[in-house]
């Protein structure tokens, strides 16, 4: 079934790359992520609540966690400089790619 999240810190494709690599890797199918819109969104075909729950802590882990969870200034500071360095972890990916 395919499923939509509101995910902050995604601001432009690096960030994209490292999500839907990282999510591949981790067995998830149909991962679309929406860049044209405020909070950006991903939308990935889940199976059940414990997938759903294993996508969300992939997420946050690369410094993504979704728009709808609580969260205290140290733990947004530290998931955003997280997120800038998967970003650029991406970039870096995409333009390997290229060349």
């Amino acid at each position: 079934m395919l499923k939509t999240f509101e995910v902050c810190n995604i601001k432009c494709g690096g960030c994209a790359n490292t999500i839907k690599k990282s999510l591949e890797a981790e067995g998830f199918a149909h991962i679309d992520i929406d860049l044209s819109c405020e909070p950006r969104k991903v939308t990935v075909d889940t199976i059940d609540e414990a997938s759903e729950a294993h996508l969300k802590a992939t997420l946050r882990n690369l410094g993504y966690p979704l728009c709808d969870e609580e969260i205290g200034f140290v733990d947004s500071t530290t998931l955003k400089a997280k997120s800038f360095v998967s970003c650029a972890i991406g970039k870096i990916s995409n333009n390997k790619k290229e060349n």
